[in-house]
């Protein structure tokens, strides 16, 4: 995993300011993503759990957990081009 793709959230790809599964990549915060609301270090803590979790948030109209922190002109597409290659 490069750098930069730590600071992604491994289901939706909003970027954090701090790595969501902390600057090692192997500590997670266990916090929710305010995008997709999975909680890092159980619902993203495997492949299969990672694209579940998406498949789920994807279905039901990818509403952001905390509607506060949506990026205004924010675009689905063009998040979802930044999860990290690992985790699709």
């Amino acid at each position: 995993m490069h750098n930069e793709e730590k600071y992604f959230c491994r289901v939706c790809g909003y970027k954090y300011l701090k790595p969501p599964w902390g600057e090692d990549g192997k500590t997670p915060l266990f916090e929710y993503c305010d995008c997709c609301g999975v909680e890092f270090g159980y619902g993203d803590s495997t492949l299969k759990s990672i694209r579940k979790h998406r498949e789920k948030w994807l279905s039901g109209g990818a509403k952001w957990l905390n509607e506060k922190n949506k990026p205004d002109g924010w675009d689905l597409k063009e998040q979802l081009k930044k999860i990290p290659d690992a985790f699709l």
